[in-house]
């Protein structure tokens, strides 16, 4: 006769009871429906994660009892805290504001509130970072809040480590429920900087806003955290430890991802490039996480010397950098790839290793026309695409170099607000196969976040394609010839970027409150200075997977040449307001490729600092940052 099989409620659903009497000697959980795995049973007492209050069972088995400690849950009294509403990248706050008594721990278990239980009980859970400084604390506050919440096995990357793309990965590969990423990406690290942390969902993918918003309004609320009476982990060496039914598993933070990319790539025809003696490149680190990735693949898996990396060691503050890969804070690498005696080929890498800059010798590669250039080459260069891509993506902010592309192409072409889980939707419904955006972020649905080793591995397998057939003392197709052949068929997409960093929040937001004025009064065919308005909006999208509406996502002024003016806030930043202005003008005339990208966008440059009076309501005379 079969024995029917019972869970309990609370962190001991795991706990599968066959052919036992239970006598309950205090008030007890109540008894629900059967549960999946079995453990060893004997006459124990069951610690409620609701309060401090324990909970008897008598239980009548001939198992031996387990070995494991059991584990314990306390129940700790909480307050609402200021300033946990969640961006487009999670939670993202100086290092001495996460260490203020139970912030950090209210928004992690106000994510547990705010997630459907099976989404984590007796679940797997991925935990990783950039290396910043608060990792190694915060990390051990998510595994307690973790498992004080019923999850049944937290992987956790050795010393806390795992890049953001990387952890996408483990979650996909393992059948994971999702992870954590202790991060704030491109931002600087230390005491007196950044922190930040987000989630990822079973996807791979950030957590849409439906959730954010949820953990959000349960920060506004909690009065409770729920958390596991365990040591400290050791994140230091490789292995698995259990606290009765929860379990922590330290793994190298490598591993996976370098199988998926060899899974993608043709390591053996990358090979073939870099150990060719007419051929240089540099990968700058910038101290942060992939730094731990750059070895392990360039140098021992593709056979680069190893002296091709600089600033390979991940440090707490980045070694006192800002670790965005950019022309002005990735300084060192700009001035290495435009040197007389200049590498063949250059990139580097930001804080948690989703972003990536790509140089040729003094040539540089917009992030707009980097997306552009690897989604033409793709299915001739790269394995992976073989068969064809199912669709192109992009950012909205981002160039219109992509759309030609896909124009040409024949492939379905999505404009996307910026933030990952855009790109995640349509990704999971089939819909997309490579995308990027202009803040140096470029991907493909390999896994479900913008990934900067998979660029550059990109690049370094069109480059390898494109000189597959040369010999050693011929000439080769360099980084710049390969963007020059682009342009000449599918025209130059001039742009730039200017950023205003920690600006007053109360300027910069009525400085985007006269702008979206401005747009109520605008009429088609205006003129501005030379160019004539098409339209301008304040752009919306709709998600054409669940009809999921976002608005207010950029202001936008829309010539009928085709010339774009966005403005919009950014949400990656921890203090103050970041002000971006992206400019764009299509040429289609050859001859005029090569002129510098400032000067062909000098006139719309000077009409976004005229229309918006920028330095009229932040006081700003010069971006911080010009891409």
């Amino acid at each position: 006769m079969a024995v029917p099989s019972l869970r309990l409620e609370g962190c001991f659903a795991l706990s599968v009871l066959p052919s036992t009497s239970i006598s309950p000697l205090i008030a007890a959980p109540r008894v629900v429906a059967a549960a999946p795995r079995p453990i060893p049973l004997f006459r124990r007492s069951l610690h409620s994660p609701i309060s401090r209050r324990s909970c008897r069972f008598a239980v009548k088995a001939s198992s031996a009892p387990p070995t494991a400690e059991e584990l314990k849950i306390s129940t700790i009294p909480t307050k609402p805290v200021e300033g946990q509403k969640t961006g487009t990248s999670g939670l993202r706050k100086k290092v001495k504001v996460f260490q203020e008594e139970n912030y950090l721990a209210n928004w992690i278990q106000a994510l547990f509130n705010s997630l459907p239980p099976e989404d984590y009980k007796g679940g797997v859970l991925v935990l990783g970072g950039d290396g910043r400084y608060f990792n190694r604390e915060a990390a051990q506050i998510i595994i307690k809040i973790a498992a004080g919440n019923c999850v049944g096995k937290i992987l956790v990357g050795r010393d806390g480590l795992m890049s953001t793309p990387a952890v996408s990965a483990v979650i996909r590969k393992r059948g994971a429920n999702g992870g954590f990423i202790m991060s704030a990406s491109h931002n600087p690290g230390g005491p007196e900087y950044d922190w930040g942390i987000k989630f990822n969902y079973s996807s791979g993918q950030p957590a849409p806003e439906s959730i954010t918003d949820k953990i959000y309004g349960n920060t506004l609320s909690i009065s409770e955290i729920k958390i596991a009476d365990i040591p400290d982990v050791d994140l230091s060496s490789l292995g698995v430890i259990s606290y009765g039914n929860f379990s922590v598993e330290v793994i190298d933070p490598v591993s996976d991802y370098l199988e998926l990319m060899e899974n993608v790539f043709d390591f053996e025809l990358i090979k073939g490039l870099v150990s060719r003696p007419d051929f240089r490149f540099t990968f700058d680190a910038m101290h942060a996480v992939t730094g731990a990735y750059a070895k392990p693949i360039f140098v021992d898996r593709l056979g680069a010397s190893l002296d091709c990396i600089s600033n390979g060691v991940p440090l707490e503050d980045f070694g006192h950098g800002h670790p965005d890969p950019n022309l002005t804070y990735a300084k060192d690498l700009v001035k290495i790839m435009y040197a007389e005696d200049a590498p063949d080929f250059g990139a580097a890498s930001d804080g948690d290793g989703d972003r990536n800059m790509i140089l040729g010798r003094g040539f540089f590669i917009t992030p707009s026309d980097s997306v552009a250039i690897i989604a033409a080459n793709a299915e001739a260069a790269i394995p992976y695409f073989k068969d064809g891509t199912k669709g192109l993506a992009r950012s909205m902010p981002t160039s219109g170099a992509l759309d030609r592309v896909a124009s040409k192409l024949n492939l379905p072409f999505f404009e996307v607000p910026t933030g990952w889980k855009f790109f995640g939707n349509l990704m999971d419904a089939g819909k997309l196969s490579i995308c990027g955006e202009e803040s140096f972020g470029t991907g493909s649905d390999h896994i479900r976040e913008k990934d900067g080793i998979w660029a550059v591995l990109a690049w370094l397998s069109i480059i390898a394609y494109q000189n597959k057939d040369k010999k050693v003392g011929e000439k080769l197709v360099s980084v710049a010839d390969i963007a020059k052949e682009h342009w000449a068929t599918y025209g130059r997409n001039f742009f730039s970027r200017y950023d205003y960093e920690e600006c007053e929040s109360e300027g910069a937001n009525k400085m985007m409150e006269y702008l979206r004025d401005v747009i109520s009064k605008t009429k088609s065919g205006e003129k501005y200075g030379n160019y004539a308005l098409q339209f301008a909006d304040d752009f919306a999208y709709t998600d054409p997977v669940d009809g999921s509406i976002a608005s207010k996502q950029g202001l936008r002024f829309v010539f009928t040449d085709g010339s774009r003016i966005i403005y919009r806030l950014s949400g990656t930043g921890s203090a103050g307001a970041t002000i971006r202005i992206y400019i764009e003008q299509f040429e289609p005339d050859v001859s005029k490729h090569e002129t510098d990208a400032q000067t062909a966008l000098k006139p719309l440059i000077d009409l976004a600092l005229s229309i918006s009076k920028l330095s009229e309501f932040t006081g700003r005379e010069k971006p911080t940052v010009i891409t």
